[in-house]
């Protein structure tokens, strides 16, 4: 006799839209937005949505301008562009990068 009832839990592959998520964007031409797209480890191009704002400010910063999309809005945004994944509430991302102190044993040249 199996000791766990399945019949109610869904599938752990199921996948439950997210609803309006907070979608990182950056200037485009006059008043428009451009999506952002990442790339997931495996270099997989991805759209990336978060399901509230204190969740993109803590992956991507307190300057980070987002537009607030459905999934699958966002979904059909991105596939033209090669972007037929979304990634919602990622986590990790590569820290930004920070300008090195000048080195006094460094030497620069000037051409021309």
């Amino acid at each position: 006799m199996c000791l766990f009832q399945y019949a109610d839990d869904s599938e752990p592959e199921e996948q439950i839209p997210a609803g309006l998520l907070c979608v990182p964007v950056r200037p485009g031409r006059g008043p428009a937005a451009v999506i952002r797209l990442f790339r997931t480890p495996l270099g997989t191009r991805t759209a990336v949505g978060f399901t509230n704002a204190a969740r993109l400010t803590a992956t991507l910063g307190q300057g980070q301008p987002y537009i607030r999309l459905s999934e699958p809005l966002l979904l059909e945004l991105c596939e033209p562009l090669g972007a037929d994944l979304v990634t919602v509430d990622p986590t990790l991302s590569a820290p930004a990068p920070t300008p090195t102190p000048h080195e006094p044993n460094r030497v620069t040249v000037r051409i021309g």
